[in-house]
């Protein structure tokens, strides 16, 4: 999922000072699950705000909405006919959910309470790792499971750099080097040969907006004339 952090209140003080009348809307998706802009922050954040301009001699009025998912149009619909009463927007979804609010009311001034962090996993409540950079050419197949370009300081496609250290990546002991996890359980799994396999370096270069449309939605996609 993808896992987020709120930002300070003095920043999102900041982006709404000008504004009187301020709508909050959290999603009930990544950002829920991680603690960060769910309903329950939405109400946290509202009442943070509302203290602040009080003390200030600034009161401001804020009204709260959590949708499904604000990366899905489909779910920002319950939404019209209500952002009209508001000056501007505070959206606590992922960078993602932030732009489709955005473009849904391009008429109003959307304002992100969360900075989004990375695509990870939940260890524990409140707890969440990064496993994934979404970089677009997967190897876990080939890496027992362990993504080198998210667990290698480096992110190295083939084998190790010369400073892992007795299982240690030498940026930190404390950082196991991903190459020696990705032998450990190749062995385990009696696949050490993929360690000989050679997955050409990803091209960062010219790197724009990726788009994917799965198998199968193409036709119906230009049947409706959308791409």
């Amino acid at each position: 999922m993808i896992v987020a952090e709120r930002k300070p209140i003095e920043e999102i003080r900041a982006m709404v000072k000008d504004f009187k009348k301020v709508l909050t809307v959290g999603c009930g998706t990544c950002v829920a699950v991680c603690l960060a802009g769910g309903e329950k922050e939405v109400g946290v954040l509202n009442s943070e705000l509302k203290i602040a301009r009080r003390m200030e001699g600034d009161p401001i009025e804020t009204g709260a909405m959590t949708v499904e998912r604000q990366c899905d149009m489909e779910f920002l619909e319950e939404l019209d006919g209500v952002v009209d009463e508001y000056d501007a927007l505070i959206s606590m979804a992922c960078g993602a959910g932030i732009q489709f609010l955005a473009e849904r009311f391009p008429e109003i001034p959307v304002f992100p309470a969360v900075n989004t962090s990375f695509i990870g996993v939940n260890r524990e409540v409140g707890w969440y790792e990064e496993k994934c950079r979404a970089c677009g050419t997967c190897v876990l197949g080939m890496t027992a499971g362990i993504c080198p370009v998210t667990m290698c300081a480096k992110g190295l496609f083939n084998g190790p750099c010369g400073g892992t250290n007795k299982g240690s990546c030498e940026i930190n002991s404390d950082q196991p080097c991903a190459w020696y996890k990705i032998h450990e359980r190749l062995a385990k799994q009696n696949r050490l040969a993929n360690i000989l396999e050679i997955c050409p370096a990803n091209d960062w270069r010219n790197q724009t907006p990726r788009t994917i449309v799965q198998p199968g939605y193409q036709e119906r996609l230009t049947a409706l004339g959308i791409k």
